[in-house]
């Protein structure tokens, strides 16, 4: 259900697909403070003080002026701890993004070229001409695009320009799984049975398959972020999933080769957090839980995992670190790790980049890792041992995104940003994003709106937080992936811990549906939906008698209001009066009271259900008095591919739901596709 529309009358009441807003207060002893992105709570403060002060980002000298070679959140991210460390920044945008979040905190911006990725943010040319431009000392890479090409490294090392990041040598070693598959067994690390080597072509593909036994994991030498990746069960799968991981390869990363390992079912994915400088050092920064992901992408990360103990956590740690220091790793990476029910724990990659979720990491730490990146690449030893290293309290994350998650767990969606309020007036939250109201969500980039964190003294804390921020978000202009969002977290599954990277499909094996009503939150919406209609019709007619006081009209005083709700094809009668701000509602032989401010103005609405407390958010009200809410925030043979969609880098393969011949063709290779085009008619 794609969500619960109410109507009362001339009342919609409708709960769509998740919208909320955070918030975050700041001081100067905390990790960042800045106009336009996250900022930690109060309660994130209390456990930064211990590592992160306000002076250890004035006491030494680092850089003068530092570029930011990305866009969007992570740009922003970066920018504000280089403004703690009293360091100038220079933003480089595309054309499209010359009003960006992140072109405005920056001291200096340059243009590197139009839209598309190829021809700006991955244009390394004219990266280096902006470089020269500016007088940048370093440049921060950020995650994706280029942090991960030894080439952009290397060219900058020609240049005598800072790459905050590993040096070419790692970057390489760990880029290509073939070669870190091999390094991690020297290193003594676990991996997991499968082919060493690059895989020529098919055929060659379906043989190692074979040898290693199904199901296998395809996937790209050079990739990461679950781009390249293909699970194969049988022959023809593998035969499909080597040409679209060969293709999307690529596209995203220039380089075509894959490798082939066994598949872990039903695993867990949970990475090390590793930090490394340039004297030898090198320290394990505790885990993260990564494993609620669709398409092999993260959706949902936590630190610490629920599920490791002290002392699988300490041998994970401490492997990660000897595959570090195996080459002589200098910056914060992340080591991946599949692990089985029974604790045992497979290499998977090693990122050689600050990771999307790192957020969570320095809740639970104190530590801010683009500041130990700076430092790092600086010269500077750690200043940290690994006794010193934490796990205070609990951090969740959750990525949000402008998708559908009602089409496969999130099909990407593009618009713009009429209204935008982020949750940062609650306690314990903190906000990663690069965009405003107004902002554009392109076909271009990436469609994540923001990662919304939540940090608590322990799980529950947490979990409570961030239902409470989901509920608080406003997103309007775009489809998003609240409600999904929101779904995961109250599950019993995942509130118990018992999850794996299967869990979407496993808990939805249907799709995403939506949030399905128990009787008491049905009863609850029909309260809630009556009592907002009946405080907008006594608002209007205060409005017209006030507007109409030169004449006066005699209402008649109404005790009762007789409510027919439509909800889900279903009508349900019920019985509402008022007594100042709190309306008495007869449902099912139940009366229920509801109090609140009535703000009707305001997107967001606290209301009180008999000690419940709910946030609702008012999506839209029409003159007519219609109105709508959200309220707990988807010949041819069958089966056959008819064409393919390239969307947000991401490949996707469109089937025939009946048998049938193509009667006619809409699009070409290469044409820009839009939700609800025509492509392809069957007949």
């Amino acid at each position: 259900m794609a969500g619960l529309w109410v109507s009362v009358g001339s009342l919609i009441a409708a709960g769509q697909r998740g919208q909320r807003s955070p918030q975050q207060l700041m001081r100067r002893v905390a990790l960042w403070t800045l106009k336009h992105a996250s900022h930690y709570s109060r309660h994130h403060l209390m456990v930064t003080r211990s590592l992160c002060s306000a002076d250890s980002y004035s006491n030494e000298k680092t850089f003068d002026k530092i570029l930011v070679a990305n866009r969007g959140e992570i740009a922003c991210r970066v920018i504000k701890t280089c403004k703690k460390m009293g360091i100038k920044t220079v933003a480089i945008h595309s054309d499209v993004d010359a009003s960006s979040v992140h072109v405005k905190m920056a001291d200096e911006a340059v243009c590197v070229g139009p839209a598309p990725t190829s021809k700006s943010y991955l244009n390394m040319d004219a990266i280096m001409e902006a470089i020269k431009k500016t007088r940048a000392q370093a440049v921060h890479p950020g995650y994706g695009f280029l942090s991960e090409n030894k080439e952009f490294a290397k060219y900058l090392a020609a240049e005598d320009i800072i790459f905050i990041g590993p040096d070419t040598c790692a970057i390489q070693a760990m880029g290509d799984k073939i070669e870190s598959k091999l390094l991690a067994k020297k290193a003594k690390v676990n991996t997991i049975p499968g082919f060493d080597g690059v895989v020529k072509d098919a055929d060659e593909a379906v043989r190692i398959a074979r040898e290693i036994g199904y199901p296998v994991m395809i996937k790209a030498s050079a990739g990461g972020g679950g781009k390249g990746m293909r699970i194969a069960w049988d022959d023809e799968e593998t035969r499909d999933g080597f040409r679209f991981s060969s293709q999307e390869a690529a596209s995203s990363f220039g380089d075509d080769r894959l490798l082939i390992e066994k598949f872990i079912d039903n695993p867990r994915h949970i990475e090390i957090q590793v930090l490394g400088d340039k004297h030898g050092n090198a320290l394990w920064l505790n885990e993260r839980e990564c494993s609620i992901q669709r398409r092999n992408q993260k959706v949902i990360e936590e630190a610490p995992s629920i599920f490791l103990d002290s002392v699988t956590r300490s041998a994970m740690g401490e492997q990660a670190v000897a595959l570090a220091k195996a080459v002589k790793y200098s910056s914060a990476g992340t080591v991946e790790f599949l692990v089985d029910s029974k604790k045992n724990f497979y290499f998977l990659e090693m990122n050689t980049r600050l990771q999307v979720e790192h957020p969570v990491t320095e809740c639970i730490t104190g530590l801010d890792l683009v500041q130990e990146m700076i430092r790092v690449a600086k010269g500077y030893p750690l200043r940290h041992t690994q006794a010193d290293i934490p796990i205070n309290g609990w951090a969740v994350e959750c990525r949000v995104y402008a998708e559908d998650p009602y089409k496969s767990f999130g099909l990407p969606s593009i618009g713009r940003l009429s209204q935008y309020q982020e949750p940062i007036h609650l306690p314990g939250v903190r906000v990663d994003s690069g965009i405003q109201p107004g902002s554009d969500i392109s076909i271009y980039y990436d469609p994540m709106i923001s990662k919304l964190i939540t940090y608590g003294s322990n799980r529950t804390e947490a979990l409570k937080r961030m239902e409470d921020a989901l509920d608080n978000y406003v997103i309007r202009g775009v489809t998003h992936n609240i409600a999904l969002l929101r779904e995961v977290i109250i599950n019993s599954r995942f509130v118990k811990g018992d999850i794996n990277t299967k869990f979407l499909s496993d808990v939805y094996p249907d799709g995403f549906k939506g949030h399905k009503l128990t009787e008491n939150e049905r009863n609850e919406l029909l309260a809630i939906a009556s009592s907002l209609f009946v405080a907008s019709q006594l608002r209007a007619q205060c409005f017209q008698e006030h507007e109409n006081s030169r004449v006066p009209i005699v209402r008649p005083q109404v005790a009762n209001w007789e409510l027919s709700i439509k909800l889900n094809d279903q009508v349900h009668t019920v019985v509402a009066s008022n007594s100042g701000k709190t309306f008495s509602v007869e449902v099912y032989g139940l009366k229920l009271n509801v109090t609140s401010t009535w703000n009707l103005a305001s997107p967001l609405l606290s209301v009180n259900v008999d000690g419940i407390q709910r946030t609702i958010q008012c999506l839209s009200r029409e003159a007519g008095g219609n109105m709508s809410i959200q309220f707990l925030g988807t010949v041819v043979t069958e089966g056959q591919e008819i064409c393919v969609i390239e969307a947000m880098k991401m490949q996707n393969s469109m089937t025939a739901g009946k048998t049938g011949k193509v009667k006619s063709v809409h699009c070409k290779a290469g044409d820009t596709v839009g939700e609800g085009d025509l492509l392809m008619e069957l007949q």
